[in-house]
C-alpha cells in the first residue's frame, strides 16, 4: 500500500479531509471515522500499515491494496458478523492474552481457550455477564456460579430442573 501525494499528514482526521487514494481505490466507507497510515521500516524496506478507527471491517477488508487476510480487529461482534464465530473466538483469545501480557500477567492459553469456548459455544458471542449467562440457561450450576446463587438454586428446585451439569 502506498499513500497518495495528496493525503494529509499521518494522524489527521479522516472525516474532515482524508481521501487517501491507494493504488486501485480509496477508503471512504461508512463506519470508518479515522484512518492513519503507519510507515514501518524494516531492513531498508518500507511497509505501510493502515490503522482504522471505526466498525466496518468488511469494507476495509474489501478496499483495494489492503490485504484482507492480514486484517485484525478488537471488536469481537464485528469479527463475528464479518468472519464468523470461529474468528470471533480467536479474537477473544488474542485480546485476553494481549491485555494480560501488557499488565504483566501470564495465563495459560488453554484456560483462555476454555473461556472463549464458553463465550461462543451457542454460535454467538455471549459475555460473561448476568445477561450473557442468562442466555446459557441450560445449566443451573453455570447460572449459580456467577451471581444470585440462592435465587438460581431455589428456582431450579421449585421448577424441577434436573440438568445440573456445566456442559
Amino acid at each position: 500500500m502506498v499513500p497518495a501525494a495528496e493525503c494529509p499528514s499521518p494522524g489527521s482526521d479522516y472525516r474532515n479531509h482524508c481521501r487517501c487514494n491507494f493504488p486501485g481505490g480509496g477508503i471512504e466507507h461508512s463506519g470508518v471515522s479515522r484512518a492513519v497510515i503507519h510507515i514501518h521500516k524494516h531492513r531498508g524496506i518500507e511497509k505501510f500499515k493502515l490503522l482504522v478507527e471505526g466498525d466496518n471491517l468488511q469494507a476495509v477488508m474489501a478496499t483495494n491494496s489492503v490485504k484482507g487476510s492480514h486484517n485484525t480487529s478488537n471488536n469481537t461482534y464485528e469479527v463475528e458478523k464479518t468472519l464468523g464465530i470461529e474468528a470471533a473466538r480467536t479474537t477473544i483469545i488474542n485480546e485476553i492474552q494481549y491485555t494480560m501480557v501488557n499488565h504483566g500477567m501470564s495465563i495459560d492459553r488453554r484456560h483462555v481457550m476454555l473461556l472463549s469456548d464458553l463465550m461462543t459455544y451457542k454460535g454467538e458471542v455471549l459475555g460473561i455477564t448476568r445477561f450473557g449467562l442468562a442466555k446459557m440457561k441450560e445449566s443451573v450450576l453455570m447460572l449459580a456460579s456467577f451471581e444470585k446463587i440462592t435465587d438460581h438454586l431455589f428456582d431450579a428446585a421449585y421448577f424441577g430442573q434436573e440438568r445440573l451439569s456445566m456442559w
